[in-house]
């Protein structure tokens, strides 16, 4: 498929790609130019989303707005302003309007001259009640569905104005265009400020609503959490005071402060009577037992003194433990020591005259630690009772710590539960103050009516049904899988070209006086063409004679590619013998009416065969029917007949039946030395006809090539190199 085959297929349909874009032009035409001006108004809306001034109060002003955040508040703003309430708030206006103004936007339509004027006083009044209330109209109502078909009548309804309605934002500012177009300047500079001014009243409601909703909410939440706050406070007040907890932390650190300091003592005293127990041993091992009986008998006596002293200092170390080791009873307890040392001392003293004086030192120390034994050993019974009433104080705390922690726990939770609510009340209640302003900065004004664009209308349609036409002409031409020049033939059957033949005009071709002068014109290049395949034939043939001419289909134009080369070498002397081998369709027997047929020709008869004229071009007819050559005359004798012939002329012609005719076309090329083929342009090669192309390959060297007819010279013409 060439690119230049399009065009030439767009040159034979210029006519009507030049009619259809001038029709539609024409049409366009008509249809516009009674179309009314358009007048666009126009207002900004700045919104405060973007505009850093409006921020100043954030919590955090450095932090940016987030574009996808921006873009969201925006496309809700504009989402907003096509509400079909705010809509229909626009459509009650425009009928107020004309109903209620002596100069209306709109002529009034047929439905609304229609009305009485009490009718129309009771539509007024209706729109009226619609439009301070914001309330739509029911199609469930018949009125009101009445009033539904007016506004659709004045092209005031919903659908209408949301058509030449435009919504925008303006690039990445901070401000929200509408424009309309209409007929009227006036009514477009209507439309828009009504739309403005009910979107911003309305979302000024509806935030100023939903702000005082939340305001209310979060303040009846605060005092809630306020009031459980102060009754979890006065709960623990209440326990502490029930309980005498005045400090549980600090008091039980105490305690336990306490308790480790009597363990430590406890250990002291411990370790006290241990080691005073085995020095008191070692020194009475070193006495004899008379010894021991001597040193009992005399200290008897003063025994009694000791030990009444021992009492005192027992108490009195008592007191000293309970006390927490009061530094108080220090001094008591030191002066009761030195008087139980110089007891012992005086007990001592007696051992002068005794004999056992060298061991008065060792009696004295054996005193001495006998009577620290015996305090440590009392002093660890006074520690002991005093840890288990510290122990016991300690763990009447532990229920009164868990009870206070749950308190505390509880108030923390409801505490942080009243910060938050605080927290945010008070900045709904600022953004409240702060929030978004709606403002119309920009009035819309009635404007000149906008360029025309009649012209670009017209422009745009014949533009768009040549391209319609061209479009449709290349969808043709690309599913168009018909052979159209020499060129597509080859590379389809793969089969070589001797030339082609142009189409010549005229329905009906009389084969007799086609070559008459009157034709000269008409057939001036069809003989140019028809020369160039004398020439490539008479290269094939090489001193040949025979020659065939078929074609896959009838009607073709094999017939007349025949009869043409004929009368081709007939201009240049040479004898030619032109046989009508197609029994179907004796063409050229019936044109020529010929003295001797094939039938009468080719037969072995024994009265002979008959003479062929002596003309320098013969015809050789056929009288038709269901025959084939062989069934005239055998192989043997037609081929001795041929040989004949090839003594007597130049070039014997063959016009042979199509291929489809099968055996009644195969058996004459038998008899040719070589065999050219017809195809008709514009055709397709269907399944049956490669079974007949695969025949003429297997003709090899005696098929000489296709000619290619009826095809168009302008399209089709080539240059030989």
């Amino acid at each position: 498929m060439e690119i230049g085959n399009f065009f030439n297929l767009l040159k034979k349909y210029r006519t009507v790609l030049i009619i259809i874009p001038l029709v539609a032009v024409i049409t366009s035409f008509f249809l516009v130019k009674n179309l009314p001006d358009n007048y666009q108004s126009h207002a900004e809306i700045a919104t405060g989303i973007v505009d850093a001034s409006s921020h100043l109060l954030d919590q955090d002003p450095t932090t940016n707005v987030q574009e996808q955040q921006v873009y969201r508040e925006f496309s809700n703003l504009m989402a907003i302003m096509k509400l079909k309430k705010l809509i229909d708030q626009v459509s009650y206006s425009l009928m107020i309007h004309d109903l209620s103004d002596p100069y209306p936007f709109r002529k009034q339509s047929k439905e609304l001259l229609e009305l009485r004027p009490y009718e129309k006083d009771n539509v007024l009044a209706i729109f009226k009640k619609k439009f301070a209330t914001l309330q739509p109209l029911s199609v469930y109502d018949k009125t009101e569905n009445s009033l539904i078909g007016l506004l659709r009548s004045m092209k005031y309804d919903e659908r209408n104005i949301v058509k030449d309605l435009l919504i925008y934002r303006e690039e990445s500012s901070d401000f929200i265009s509408v424009s309309f177009n209409s007929e009227n300047p006036q009514l477009s500079a209507f439309v828009v400020n009504t739309l403005c001014k009910q979107f911003i009243d309305y979302y000024t409601q509806s935030v100023k609503q939903n702000e005082s909703n939340a305001v209310n909410f979060l303040s009846n939440l605060l005092d809630t959490k306020r009031k459980a706050l102060s009754e979890k406070t006065s709960e623990l007040q209440q326990y502490k005071i029930q309980n005498g907890v005045l400090n549980l932390d600090e008091q039980s650190k105490a305690i336990f402060s306490q308790i480790m300091t009597y363990n430590d003592r406890k250990l002291q005293a411990e370790k006290d009577v241990i080691s005073n127990q085995g020095a008191i041993d070692a020194i009475v091992q070193k006495f004899s037992p008379d010894e021991r009986k001597y040193v009992e008998s005399i200290t008897n006596k003063y025994n009694q003194a000791i030990i009444s002293t021992q009492d005192q200092l027992h108490i009195l170390e008592d007191q000293y433990v309970r006390s927490g080791f009061n530094n108080k009873y220090k001094e008591s307890l030191d002066s009761l020591q030195q008087q139980l040392s110089n007891q012992i001392n005086l007990t001592s003293d007696k051992y002068i005259t005794n004999p056992l004086v060298s061991k008065e030192d060792q009696v004295k120390q054996k005193l001495g630690l006998e009577i620290s034994r015996d305090l440590a050993k009392y002093s660890v019974k006074s520690i002991n009772d005093e840890l288990t009433n510290l122990n016991a104080k300690f763990s009447r705390l532990v229920p009164f710590d868990a009870k206070v922690k749950t308190l505390y726990f509880d108030i923390d939770i409801a505490g942080k539960e009243y910060l938050d609510v605080l927290n945010k009340y008070n900045e709904t209640n600022l953004r409240s103050s702060i929030s978004i302003k709606l403002v119309q900065i920009e009035m819309a004004q009635p404007d000149v009516a906008q360029p025309s664009k009649k012209m670009l209308l017209i422009i745009l349609s014949g533009m768009g049904s040549l391209f319609a036409c061209l479009f449709w002409l290349f969808i043709l031409f690309y599913i168009d899988d018909t052979i159209k020049s020499p060129t597509e033939l080859v590379n389809k059957t793969q089969l070589p070209l001797l030339g082609y033949l142009n189409k010549i005009s005229g329905e009906n071709l009389d084969l007799r006086k086609l070559w008459d002068v009157e034709h000269r014109e008409k057939m001036k290049l069809f003989k140019e063409l028809l020369r160039s395949i004398r020439f490539e034939i008479d290269q094939e043939l090489k001193g040949e004679k025979i020659l065939a001419i078929t074609s896959i289909e009838p009607a073709e134009g094999k017939t007349l590619l025949a009869i043409s080369l004929a009368y081709s070498y007939s201009m240049i002397n040479k004898r030619v013998l032109l046989i009508d081998g197609n029994f179907n369709n004796a063409t050229i027997s019936n044109t020529a009416q010929p003295q001797v047929y094939l039938e009468d020709y080719f037969k072995n008869s024994q009265f002979g065969q008959p003479e062929l004229s002596s003309l320098n071009t013969t015809v050789l007819g056929n009288r038709g029917g269901d025959v084939t050559l062989l069934e005239i005359g055998s192989e043997a004798f037609v081929k001795s007949k041929f040989d004949e012939l090839r003594s007597k002329y130049d070039i014997v012609i063959i016009d042979t039946a199509p291929l489809t005719a099968l055996n009644k076309s195969k058996e004459w090329l038998l008899f040719a030395n070589k065999t050219i083929a017809v195809f008709e342009a514009n055709r397709k090669i269907n399944n049956i006809q490669k079974q007949h192309i695969t025949y003429l390959k297997g003709l090899e060297n005696k098929f000489a090539g296709w000619v290619l007819n009826k095809t168009e010279y302008n399209q089709n013409k080539e240059k030989r190199s």
